[in-house]
């Protein structure tokens, strides 16, 4: 084959290839519908262990079905270390850090992680601000997710309103543009 078809063989290749197939180590088996998008990488890798509170509350369509849904959530975040080093909260998604930094994001994507755990997910950044480890952050992954899922308790019109605390372990990898 010549140097120039060969170029353009590998032209065609790589443009053939999806955005977020990136060879990073830390996207390695993660299902398609999460992984960043090449041009990214990661800044901060932080565990967290926190509760998703849910509320029993009846749905607008039909008006009989009654479902556990997400009120409330915060989590501590660690360093490799275990030491605290910042906090997640939401509806909406926040994350800050002692340094001050925050990011504000809205979900792209979620992907199942099995019937006891919540789903890997994918947030976009709305807003990142301050000086520090999350300023200018495009994108948060929820991964390596333990625990969290709604309650298996009945909910109906006789518990309408109760509120339950769910444990759940998650980690978050922090992405910038490059």
């Amino acid at each position: 084959m010549s140097a120039a078809k060969s170029i353009l063989f590998l032209s065609a290749v790589l443009m053939a290839a999806p955005s977020h197939a990136q060879p990073d180590r830390v996207q390695k088996g993660l299902p398609a519908l999460i992984q960043v998008a090449a041009g990214n990488s990661v800044v901060l890798e932080a565990r967290a262990k926190g509760t998703i509170t849910y509320a029993c509350r009846k749905e607008k369509e039909p008006l009989t079905t009654y479902k556990w849904i997400v009120v409330g959530e915060q989590a501590v975040l660690n360093d490799d270390e275990c030491k605290e080093i910042g906090t997640y909260s939401g509806p909406p998604a926040r994350w800050s850090v002692d340094d001050k930094s925050f990011v504000n994001g809205s979900q792209v994507a979620v992907s199942p992680n099995g019937a006891k755990n919540i789903p890997f997910q994918l947030v976009k950044s709305d807003v990142a601000g301050g000086q520090g480890l999350l300023t200018a952050v495009s994108y948060v992954q929820r991964v390596n997710t333990q625990g969290g899922v709604a309650p298996s308790k009945k909910c109906s019109a006789n518990n309408e309103g109760d509120k339950v605390e769910v444990d759940y372990n998650a980690e978050y990898r922090f992405w910038k543009a490059n």
